[in-house]
Order: structure tokens, then C-alpha cells, then sequence
């Protein structure tokens, strides 16, 4: 029994000088720029590491600190921290438990410039051969920290989240919490069942629920499909920094989108909708000073009992169909397309149901500008006496010329 204590007392301080010995040359400024070149190698763009922890308790982990990928904007993370479930250790074969990232800012055109280099350097597009179909491995859990997004447009977007694949390709949930920036305060929950995921959202004050699906198709590509529930959202809170059009939604959303690579799911994504705006409030445009003044309309704003409608979307082209807006003095019929870079182009064809002029049957508006600048122009229409006030300013205007000589 001495020898055996003996013999385990040995391979204890062993592994524990052998550990020391291995977190003294993580620690090192050698390790560290071993570390950067084979990182900048395998991304094919610089990559700065300020420094390497490797921890046995209470969990076994590696982290890195301080990491800047010179990309254009830079993509920095203050802390990756990879956690190994100890049995997969001690088995030979390493699996990761958890992978977390903290404090990441990401902007969307160095995510793109970093996928292009990367395409550039596998032109195979990342094509495997069977033998390694299974593809990379996934750590049971992926948790982000304060990772912020910024888009094309330099908006921010910061969220905690977390998700569970528990050794499967697939999600089995998903955890969002929008801390700041665009949509902060907004929940989102992606629970896997049966036959479909579920998604429950909370914006605005209201709730988006309803099933997710996803299938492989015989080319080898995928599909999403969906059936979306909207009750109660602030319409300002979705399309956020705009407030182009306030009031609470209700709508029904169906989706679809076939897709292979996943980068490709925005502009592959189809959608119909079916919506009512209620207590809405149209902000930049007066249609009813419009259609008195048979004016141009860049500013005020359109107060309404109810707006429905119907949308559909194209990637990122979105079109408004059978578009009816109802007030105590306004009616308005009419549709309006809303491109990918948020111009305006549609027609509305207003009317207004009382006031000085009275009834005024089918004025059409030409709508243009943009998402965040609406405007609205009468087309081809002229009130009657317009052509006499006319010929009255031009009778006054030559009556002053002959006054003063000119």
C-alpha cells in the first residue's frame, strides 16, 4: 500500500508539475507569437493576441485576451474562453463543453471582408470529402457576452446570448437578450420540438410567436419555413431608429427561404403578410394637406383610425399591397414598394370625406423619398379655378411691371 500511495502521490505531482510547466509557456511571449502567426496563417489576415490563460480549476479552459483581427473595420474580443468537458480529456479524445466570447465588437463589413479572404483561400467553397462529412466540431454551448454588431449603416446592436446544441448539428435552443443599441429591451426564445422550433419573441410591448421549420432537400440545399404570429408590437420598435410609421401591429406572417449557404438566407428569404395598424400615425407626410393644397407634402404627419394591408418580401425588397387607411377625415386606397436601399415608389390614391372643399373623390398621390423622408406629390391632378387663379397672377404681375417700368 506504501508503494501505491507512493507511486500516486508521484503521478499527481508529476501532472501537476507538468501542468505548471505548461501554463508558464501559455503565459510566454513565445507561446503567444506562435500563437498569432498560426492564427494569422489560417485566417489569412493579421491577427494580435494579447495574451494566452490556460486554467485547471474549478474548469479546465483556455482563454485569449485581447484579440484584434486586422481586418477593415478591425474585429476585437476582449476575452475567448474555451472550456473541454474533463471526461472527453481523460478519454484522448477533446470535446468542447462551452465556447464563450466577451465583450466583441463585430462590425458587419470586417465579418465580410474576413468570409472573403477565407473563400479566397478554399475557392472549393469548403467542400469536404465524405470521409469528413460530419464537419467541424461544435461545442455544447456557444455564449456571447456583450457582443455587439454594427452594421453597413454604422448601427449597433449589443446582446447577450446562448446557445445549446448539445452535441447535435443542430440548435436545440437559443437565447437572445438585446442589452443596447437598435431593438435594446427585445427577448427572443428558440425552443426545438418535435416536428419544429418555436419562437417566441417580446418587442414593443407586444409578442412574435409561432413555428420554425428546417429541411434538407434532395439538391443538397435547405429550407426554412414558418408561420408568424404578431399581437401588439409597436410598429416604430421593428423598424427602429425610424419612426416613420407609429401604432400597434397585428399580422400574420408565412415564410419561406431555400438556401445552401447560410450567408445567403437574407436575400433568399420570401415572406407574405397580412397586417392592421391600429391608431396609427403616418410621421413626414400630410396626406390630407395634399389633397386640399394639391402640394408637395415633405413634413407633418397622417393621423389614422386603422392601416391594413398586405406585404411581401424579396429579399430585401419589400412591397405594400391593397393598402387602406381610414380616419375621421381621410380614406386612402394604394400600394407602395420600398427597394433595397429604402427608397419609396407608389401611388395612393386619397380622398378626403369632409372639410372646406368637401368631398374630394380620387385625388392620386405619387409617393416617393425615402424610408426616413417620405414625400408625396399629387400626380396630374389640378383643383377646379386653377387655371383662372393663374391667369389672375399673371394679369397682377404685369399690372406691377407697368407701375415701376420694368
Amino acid at each position: 500500500m506504501k508503494w501505491l500511495l507512493g507511486l500516486a502521490l508521484g503521478l499527481v505531482l508529476l501532472v501537476a508539475v507538468a501542468l505548471f510547466g505548461l501554463w508558464r509557456w501559455a503565459s510566454s511571449d513565445d507561446f503567444r507569437q506562435r500563437a498569432q502567426q498560426q492564427a494569422s496563417q489560417a485566417l489569412g489576415v493579421t491577427v494580435q493576441l494579447g495574451g494566452i490563460d490556460i486554467a485547471v480549476w474549478p474548469l479546465p479552459s483556455v482563454a485569449v485576451q485581447d484579440v484584434r483581427v486586422q481586418t477593415r473595420p478591425a474585429l476585437t474580443l476582449e476575452r475567448v474562453e474555451a472550456r473541454p468537458v474533463w471526461s472527453s480529456l481523460l478519454a484522448g479524445q477533446p470535446a468542447l463543453d462551452a465556447l464563450v466570447v466577451r465583450n466583441a465588437v463585430l462590425p458587419q463589413q470586417g465579418l465580410v471582408a474576413l468570409a472573403t479572404r477565407l473563400q479566397k483561400q478554399d475557392p472549393s467553397g469548403g467542400a469536404k470529402p465524405a470521409a469528413d462529412a460530419a464537419g467541424p466540431m461544435l461545442p455544447r454551448r456557444i455564449v456571447l457576452d456583450h457582443v455587439t454588431w454594427v452594421d453597413a449603416k454604422s448601427q449597433r446592436l449589443t446582446v447577450d446570448a446562448e446557445v445549446a446544441f448539445e452535441s447535435e448539428p443542430l440548435p436545440r435552443s437559443l437565447r437572445v437578450d438585446v442589452v443596447a443599441g437598435r431593438f435594446a429591451g427585445a427577448k427572443a426564445r428558440l425552443q426545438r420540438e418535435a416536428e419544429a422550433w418555436q419562437l417566441r419573441a417580446d418587442i414593443g410591448g407586444g409578442t412574435i410567436s409561432g413555428p420554425l421549420r428546417l429541411q434538407s432537400q434532395r439538391s443538397g440545399a435547405w429550407r426554412l419555413s414558418g408561420e408568424l404570429a404578431t399581437n401588439g408590437v409597436e410598429v416604430s420598435a421593428l423598424t427602429a431608429p425610424s419612426r416613420t410609421l407609429t401604432g400597434k401591429l397585428e399580422a400574420r406572417t408565412t415564410l419561406q427561404a431555400d438556401f445552401r449557404d447560410p450567408a445567403a438566407l437574407a436575400d433568399a428569404l420570401r415572406s407574405q403578410t397580412r397586417f392592421t395598424v391600429r391608431n396609427a400615425v403616418l410621421q413626414g407626410v400630410d396626406l390630407a394637406q395634399a389633397v386640399r393644397t394639391l402640394g408637395v407634402s415633405r413634413s407633418g404627419q397622417t393621423a389614422l383610425d386603422t392601416l391594413t394591408g398586405q406585404v411581401a418580401t424579396q429579399g430585401r425588397v419589400v412591397q405594400l399591397t391593397n393598402l387602406v387607411a381610414n380616419s375621421g377625415l381621410l380614406s386612402a386606397t394604394g400600394h407602395v414598394t420600398l427597394a433595397a436601399d429604402r427608397s419609396l415608389n407608389g401611388r395612393v390614391n386619397a380622398q378626403l370625406t369632409a372639410g372646406p372643399l368637401g368631398s374630394v373623390a380620387g385625388v392620386p398621390l405619387q409617393v416617393a423619398g425615402t424610408l426616413d423622408q417620405p414625400s408625396v406629390t399629387p400626380a396630374g391632378v389640378s383643383l377646379p379655378g386653377a387655371s383662372a387663379a393663374s391667369q389672375l397672377g399673371e394679369k397682377v404681375e404685369k399690372g406691377l411691371r407697368g407701375l415701376f417700368g420694368r
